[in-house]
């Protein structure tokens, strides 16, 4: 099987008050080019942005990817990589009941068959370019500045 392409890619959420107006964005890095993504809602949460910015990165690439996903959400990262199969056992159900967003925890669960992922946690407003950049965006697109 031929190596799958390396992706880079930095997600954020945002919203204002919460739940509130909400915005994501989304940078994909490849080689030398670049892509930017970005959306917004005008009732969500915090978190359902940052979910929405992962599952729409992922959507955009077109084959299989070995990809490192850069979040500043611990909730995005620790549900991905420590709570998910819990929840797929329990038929997408929290231990104490109904589960918030298993329409987006569905499509990453999803995603997981196609691409090779790397999570990787970072801490937000700590000068990471590429975090700071798209938390900028994020927060554009929730104002309705959208590029």
């Amino acid at each position: 099987m031929p190596d799958r392409p390396r992706v880079s890619i930095y997600t954020d959420g945002s919203c204002e008050p919460n739940p509130g107006p909400g915005g994501w964005a989304a940078l994909l890095r490849f080689g030398e080019s670049e892509k930017t993504l970005t959306g917004r809602a005008a009732d969500t949460t915090n978190n359902r942005m940052e979910l929405t910015a992962a599952v729409e990165a992922l959507r955009a690439l077109k084959e299989p990817c070995h990809i490192t996903l850069h979040t500043d959400s611990e909730y995005l990262r620790r549900g991905i990589t420590e709570w998910l199969p819990g929840w797929r056992k329990r038929g997408w159900q929290r231990k104490g009941g109904a589960l918030a967003n298993v329409d987006l925890w569905q499509a990453l669960d999803a995603s997981l068959g196609t691409h090779q992922i790397e999570w990787r946690w970072v801490k937000s407003h700590a000068g990471h370019r590429h975090n700071e950049r798209v938390d900028r965006l994020a927060r554009q697109a929730m104002r309705g500045q959208l590029p």
